[in-house]
């Protein structure tokens, strides 16, 4: 309870210091790039802390030596989808997704149980325990992340948690397939300016938002990264798992860079550390100092049904009417 309590304040504290990137136009029901946004967004919005400052237009995609496209640096933006990941999803079975999101994800009945439990229990969500978010979650966490790109391999970097993804792009096989990762085991390779990376090897205990949307191990994620200039990727990402969905799902968006105009632009320290005592801040029931603060409705009247955690963790409520 004591960690669970701890991530709540994290969270919390997070949600208030940025927008969250549920609020990022996201591509539409063809997966075409959103529009780009102009002016300084608050922090996780699509250029990161500061937003994407306005100014001139993108030059044409800049490349490394060998020819490939350079996508070193900051990005930030991305499919949305934090709060609830059926705000960014473009199609399903390859035909374009319902207009309602509640009706997105083709989930089997005992798997929309499990997520339909999950936000009633939401203190078990991975990342109040400071787990790693899980691909494709961590790829539109707060506060953007950084791109490290040499030939063969690429890193990104992120701010939030300081988690780090690898993804090698020299051809290599996936490792055993009774290994699992929080973050599996990504591979990528090049077909043309396009960056492919096949995720496999999932665990089953993360979650794709903080609505409580879950996979299980069998989860295969197809990501494609294409730079359409030198400041935005077209992303689009297609989930598999037989043992979760009846059809996949594809999410797409646009990541921006993240320093124009900021040379000085850097990441900053995000640590979670689960266990940690704030004896401040704990109220006394849990061994802390705090008094425990009077409650604003009657017990049971806090949270609408579906609404998930509100303001809290990763992007606040869930656009449009409750899950039915």
């Amino acid at each position: 309870m004591k960690n669970g309590l701890l991530g709540s304040i994290i969270a919390m504290a997070a949600g208030v210091a940025m927008v969250s990137l549920a609020s990022v136009p996201v591509a539409g029901q063809g997966g075409q790039p959103a529009p780009a946004q102009e002016g300084r967004g608050g922090r996780g919005a699509a250029g990161g802390r500061g937003g994407a400052p306005a100014g001139p237009p993108a030059g044409p995609v800049k490349r490394l030596p060998d020819g490939k496209p350079d996508l070193n640096g900051y990005w930030a933006g991305g499919p949305g989808g934090l709060a609830n990941i059926r705000t960014a999803i473009t199609e399903v079975g390859g035909q374009p997704a319902a207009q309602n999101p509640a009706e997105r994800i083709p989930y089997q009945p005992a798997a929309a149980a499990k997520a339909e439990a999950n936000q009633k229990n939401m203190f078990e969500e991975p990342e109040l325990h400071c787990f790693l978010s899980g691909v494709p979650s961590q790829t539109y966490r707060q506060f953007g992340f950084q791109i490290i790109q040499t030939p063969g391999y690429m890193l990104t970097v992120n701010e939030f948690m300081g988690a780090v993804r690898h993804i090698p792009t020299d051809g290599r096989p996936h490792i055993p397939e009774n290994i699992k990762l929080f973050n599996g085991d990504s591979v990528g390779h090049w077909e043309g300016d396009t960056l492919v990376v096949e995720t496999t090897n999932n665990n089953d205990r993360t979650w794709l938002d903080n609505y409580g949307n879950a996979h299980s191990d069998a989860l295969i994620v197809l990501e494609k990264w294409t730079p359409v200039d030198a400041n935005n990727i077209q992303y689009e990402a297609t989930l598999t798992d037989p043992k979760t969905y009846t059809a996949p799902f594809k999410i797409a968006g646009t990541y921006r860079r993240a320093q124009l105009n900021d040379p000085t632009y850097e990441q900053m320290e995000f640590a979670c550390i689960e266990g940690n005592q704030d004896i401040h801040h704990y109220t006394e029931a849990a061994g802390g100092k705090a008094k425990e603060a009077p409650l604003a409705h009657p017990p049971g009247t806090e949270v609408a049904p579906g609404a998930g955690r509100g303001g809290r963790g990763r992007g606040g409520p869930p656009p449009g009417p409750p899950r039915q």
